[in-house]
């Protein structure tokens, strides 16, 4: 992967590891795009090739290639990905995890959502040790990492500037994890929430699936647990079990808010709560 003149982002289709695009992968320019395309993917696979080359969020998609072409010092030698996140795992995931939004030399570089960062080092080594993932270690799109029985997304699929989404380019966004919801309802049981912003992102796409959501919003927290039941008529599975997990930021590990214990604890229940 390495390249002494560096591109704004990965070409689909040139032969990065695991990339889900083609050069014939229809890009959305508008949120209006975003949810047609989303609603008409048709697949897991062809809906991850869709999120990886949206391009309906101009900050997003000017900071993302920046960070790409300017580098940080310590991967100056590497090709940055540079695109968009597209959700990643056990095509038939019984377990949903949610995150915030990629790091910009984390999944922005690797190309992997949660691969190549702090935070995605303390992540896979929990899911390993819980029996979700066949590795401790995420680091590279072609390091033979591979989750079973668990998918992984952002619900704002593209790094952020100081890692905040606007409001518009999270709700531009949603229509990716509202069809992701769809095409894993089958099999999905548990969704496990990273964080506030992860947790808030949620709750709006669980009502258009089909769920009958509870009235005040749950509050988020670590550990915390909310079953919700799929409304009558609808085609979503029963009951969906969304548990609440910390984080496993620097500043969260750093300064012991968030333990490899505690992460345990809630991915060991995911896997219990996923049959």
């Amino acid at each position: 992967m390495a390249n002494d003149t560096p591109q704004p982002f990965v070409p689909p289709g040139t032969g990065w590891p695991g990339d889900p695009a083609t050069a014939a992968t229809p890009v959305a320019h508008s949120a209006a795009e975003v949810a047609a395309l989303a609603a008409s993917a048709g697949s897991l696979h062809e809906l991850a090739a869709r999120e990886s080359v949206c391009r309906a969020c101009p900050r997003l998609v000017r900071w993302r290639e920046d960070v790409a072409l300017t580098r940080r010092r310590s991967f100056q030698h590497e090709t940055y990905w540079g695109r968009p996140i597209p959700g990643w795992g056990d095509d038939h995931a019984a377990i949903l995890i949610l995150g915030l939004a990629p790091a910009a030399h984390g999944g922005n570089r690797t190309g992997r959502v949660f691969t190549g960062d702090r935070s995605g080092d303390w992540l896979f080594a929990s899911l390993w040790r819980c029996g979700l993932a066949v590795q401790p270690e995420s680091v590279s799109a072609d390091d033979g990492q591979r989750l079973i029985g668990t998918r992984t997304a952002a619900a704002v699929r593209c790094a952020p500037p100081d890692n905040k989404p606007e409001p518009a380019e999270r709700d531009t966004c949603a229509p990716w994890l509202t069809a992701e919801l769809r095409e894993m309802s089958g099999d999905l049981r548990v969704v496990v929430c990273l964080g506030h912003f992860a947790w808030q992102a949620l709750w709006p796409q669980l009502g258009v699936v089909g769920y009958s959501l509870p009235r005040p919003r749950p509050v988020f927290g670590h550990g915390a647990e909310v079953t919700v039941r799929a409304a009558d008529g609808g085609d979503a599975p029963p009951t969906l079990t969304v548990l609440g997990c910390y984080h496993p930021s620097q500043q969260n590990t750093f300064t012991g808010r968030v333990t490899a214990a505690m992460l345990d604890n809630v991915f060991s229940r995911a896997r219990e709560l996923s049959g």
